[in-house]
């Protein structure tokens, strides 16, 4: 539990409810996450591996896109003009992004759906070794509903059926959105200033019911309460005009950083996350930075685990009324 000065106490995660209060709003994020790992040959004989990021041709992820934006491996020997072969599906490397991006387009006659279902791979990140079935259902949450993430909102993967019966008899309103976590969310920020650092954009969609929800709660003064920093991202991301979140489809670019206005959010539950990373500029945004060296150092201490199946944090933003946490 994170008290106000920083001092961090030991909870399991099925505690979580009891850190809930009635008339809270919790927001999920019910993204699904894709196999989008593709190995490829070449008629060259050489081979690789494409991660399918994002249609590059269509505003909204779907399946039956041509373009998409890629991360190819090995990129260097993949310049544009590159013909790959994905267990009987053909594909070229058509353009290179400024970032490094390739837009990998599809011979027409290629189901992409058909493919992912049956030759792609869920990515899985590389510290958790070869996939298998097991490990690709613990990397789904229980509420995953809308395809289109390459990563999955790690904070939700500690919800069960239960829990979530739990925060319901609680008193609480649970709503969901999605948002397709992209390689922008976990990108590595390079040396030099906070501010020079940009986002991929990540689109989110926000159903009218749960823009309604978060609305009616901040004009009445009940908490809205994250589930992982990707439902910030998307509340924030919505209310940065007026303060008020609205319903429907878009993308944001959104950074967060310290000094940054939060209108919607009042407490959040996270993993730890890595050094070097716009999560943890994030949650410093969110806490204030006594507070996150505060809960980092005890983390450490008290071997806590980082990564996608690490342990959580939850908290009030600074400038809210009370303050606390929970690690499970």
């Amino acid at each position: 539990m994170l008290e106000p000065g920083g001092e961090l106490r030991d909870r399991t995660f099925a505690a979580f409810p009891a850190l809930l209060r009635a008339g809270d709003v919790l927001v999920l994020n019910e993204t699904r996450v894709i196999p989008a790992r593709l190995r490829f040959t070449r008629a060259t004989g050489g081979a690789g591996e494409v991660l399918l990021l994002r249609p590059a041709d269509r505003d909204a992820f779907a399946f039956d896109a041509r373009a998409w934006y890629a991360l190819v491996r090995p990129a260097r020997r993949l310049p544009p003009g590159t013909r790959l072969e994905f267990a009987g599906a053909g594909a070229v490397i058509e353009a290179v992004a400024e970032d490094g991006r390739r837009i990998l387009r599809f011979d027409p006659d290629v189901d992409v759906a058909e493919l992912l279902e049956r030759a792609g791979e869920l990515p899985l990140p590389p510290y958790l070794g070869p996939g298998d079935d097991a490990r690709a259902a613990r990397y789904q949450t229980v509420f995953a509903r809308v395809p289109g993430s390459v990563a999955a909102p790690t904070a939700s993967l500690h919800f069960t059926d239960a829990v979530l019966a739990a925060i319901v008899e609680r008193g609480v309103e649970v709503v969901r959105l999605s948002l397709d976590v992209g390689i922008g969310t976990f990108r590595p920020m390079r040396e030099g200033p906070i501010s020079a650092h940009r986002m991929h954009g990540e689109r989110y969609a926000i159903p009218e019911s749960t823009a309604a929800a978060v609305n009616r709660a901040r004009s009445e003064g009940r908490r809205v309460v994250a589930a992982g920093t990707t439902v910030v991202r998307a509340l924030e991301g919505s209310a940065l005009a007026d303060g008020i979140v609205s319903a429907g489809a878009a993308e944001t670019e959104l950074f967060i950083t310290p000094g940054f206005r939060f209108r919607v959010v009042d407490a959040l539950l996270t993993n730890f996350h890595l050094p070097q990373s716009t999560l943890l500029v994030l949650v410093t945004a969110f806490i204030g930075y006594e507070r996150t060296r505060a809960a980092y150092d005890a983390a450490i201490a008290r071997a806590y685990r980082f990564f996608s199946f690490g342990d959580a944090m939850f908290a009030e933003r600074t400038d809210s009324k009370p303050k606390e946490g929970v690690h499970g």
